[in-house]
């Protein structure tokens, strides 16, 4: 096996992980977050960074798999989908976010899948996808070390950084579901085209 597909199965290794530690019942804070929340955001950006490295190593070094193909976007998916739940659970996200996340992946799979028996179609990633991509990394890694609710900033009853932090991460999260439901919309054009 080589060290890209490595790499994918050690982040599909840290979502476990991620999700066991509000379970330790760590104690303790730090610049006014939960150390646990710290701990799991540190865990999300690892295993983001592995997505880069991964996908980076295996075109740089012509080690590009049918294995990698498959469980590269796999990981992403349930690594995506595993921190947004942590954060619908903690009352920080509302349900609806994730659910159009998990539509959208769905969706795409299908068509990836179809595409993939109709003839081998490699599909790219358009730039509403790739726009997709970072916005919901940086909209994850956010919203662990802000304590408040998604819109809690148009309350009234935040102040100070806390309102700037919460006003970037709803900002961020919405703009990730517009890109989500945009590139969703991109992949169904090329579907609609492939049912033809």
């Amino acid at each position: 096996m080589n060290l890209p597909n490595k790499l994918t199965i050690f982040r599909m290794i840290l979502v476990p992980i991620m999700v066991i530690i509000p379970f330790l019942g760590i104690k303790g804070e730090c610049l006014g977050i939960p150390i646990e929340y710290w701990m799991i955001d540190i865990i999300f950006i690892i295993a983001s960074l592995t997505d880069k490295l991964d996908g980076y190593l295996a075109r740089k070094n012509n080690q590009v798999t049918t294995f990698g193909k498959f469980l590269d976007p796999l990981a992403d998916k349930i690594l995506v989908i595993a921190a947004m739940i942590m954060l619908v659970e903690t009352a920080r996200l509302p349900a609806w976010i994730p659910i159009i996340v998990l539509t959208r992946e769905f969706l795409v799979s299908g068509y990836r899948l179809l595409a993939v028996e109709k003839g081998g179609k490699v599909i790219a990633a358009s730039k509403w996808g790739k726009l997709k991509t970072v916005t919901q990394m940086l909209a994850i890694i956010l919203a662990f070390i802000d304590v408040h609710s998604f819109g809690e900033c148009f309350t009234g009853t935040l102040q100070g950084g806390l309102l700037v932090l919460n006003l970037i991460v709803t900002s961020m999260m919405i703009l990730q579901t517009i890109a989500t439901i945009f590139s969703g919309i991109d992949y169904m054009r090329g579907a609609k085209e492939l049912m033809k």
